[in-house]
């Protein structure tokens, strides 16, 4: 079954929360290895962003996990 897009953010987001707090970074120091803003990776933890697959990408090789 195909998720719609808000289902997608919102299981991206609380995956992200727990891997980054897993790994124990704060929300800047992920941004920094991630080459984004606190901001945007605080946006997208609160399901305000969609981000691309390029910034998934990037999340994910900071936290050092596999994006696919």
């Amino acid at each position: 079954m195909v998720k719609d897009s808000s289902e997608l953010i919102e299981i991206f987001a609380n995956n992200l929360v727990e891997l980054r707090r897993r790994k124990g970074f704060s929300q800047e120091e992920l941004a920094l290895l991630a080459g984004t803003d606190r901001t945007y990776v605080s946006s997208c933890e609160r399901k305000l962003r969609n981000p691309s697959l390029k910034v998934i990408e990037r999340l994910s090789a900071a936290l050092e996990i596999d994006a696919h």
